[in-house]
C-alpha cells in the first residue's frame, strides 16, 4: 500500500530527525525564558504508548488489506499470461470478451484499493484525532503548571534550550490518561468520500 510505504518512512524519518535535533544541539543551549515553552507533537505521536499501538495496527491492518488484495492481483496476472500464450489461437470474439472482462477485473480491483487505501487514511486519522482529544487537557494542564505565557510547537522552533520542552511530560501523562487504542479499519463516512 502507497500510505504505509509513505507512513513508515516519515515515521522512521521523524525519529531519526528526533533524534538528531537531541544530540545535535549547541553546547550552551542558551538561558531558560520565562514563560516560553515547547511542544513536539510528532514525536508525542511516535513515543506514546497510544501512538506505537496506533502505529502497529496500522500496520497490521496495511497486511490485512495486502493480503486481501493479493488474489486479485494473482488472477489478473494469470488471465493475462493466458491471453498472451493462447491470443493467437482465440478468434477474435473469445480474444475481445476475455480482454474486456480483464479490464472489468482490473477496474474493480484498482476501485477496491483506492477504497482500502482511503479507508486506511481516514482511519489513521480518526486516531490521531482521538489522541489529540487526549492530550489536549494534558497540555493545559502543563501550560498552567509550568507558567507558559506561550507553547510553541517544535516543528517552528531550530534550537531551543531543552528545559523549555514539555512533550516528555506530554507523553508520560498521555500515557496513563490513554495507554493504548484498540480499533478495525473504519469505513470512510459518505459526506468525505467525494472530498
Amino acid at each position: 500500500m502507497k500510505l504505509f510505504a509513505i507512513g513508515a518512512f516519515a515515521l522512521a524519518s521523524l525519529v531519526a530527525s528526533a533524534a538528531v535535533a537531541q544530540t545535535a544541539g549547541p553546547a550552551n543551549p542558551g538561558p531558560v525564558i520565562p514563560g516560553v515553552c515547547v511542544y513536539f507533537n510528532q514525536r508525542l505521536l511516535a513515543q506514546s504508548t497510544a501512538g506505537q499501538s496506533v502505529q502497529t495496527q496500522m500496520e497490521q491492518l496495511a497486511l490485512d488489506v495486502r493480503n486481501e488484495l493479493a488474489p486479485y492481483s494473482t488472477s489478473i496476472q494469470t488471465e493475462m499470461q493466458a491471453l498472451q500464450t493462447s491470443g493467437a489461437s482465440l478468434s477474435e470474439a473469445e480474444r475481445n470478451s476475455r480482454s474486456q472482462a480483464l479490464q472489468q477485473r482490473i477496474q474493480e480491483a484498482q476501485q477496491l484499493d483506492q477504497q482500502r487505501d482511503n479507508e486506511l487514511r481516514y482511519t489513521l486519522s480518526e486516531q490521531r484525532r482521538l489522541i489529540s482529544v487526549a492530550v489536549e487537557p494534558i497540555l493545559v494542564a502543563i501550560y498552567q503548571e509550568r507558567g507558559c505565557g506561550i507553547l510553541l510547537s517544535r516543528e517552528s522552533v531550530f534550537m531551543m534550550n531543552p528545559a523549555m520542552d514539555v512533550t516528555d511530560v506530554a507523553i508520560q501523562r498521555l500515557n496513563t490518561a490513554l495507554p493504548s487504542l484498540t480499533f478495525a479499519r473504519l469505513p470512510v463516512p459518505v459526506q468525505q468520500q467525494g472530498q
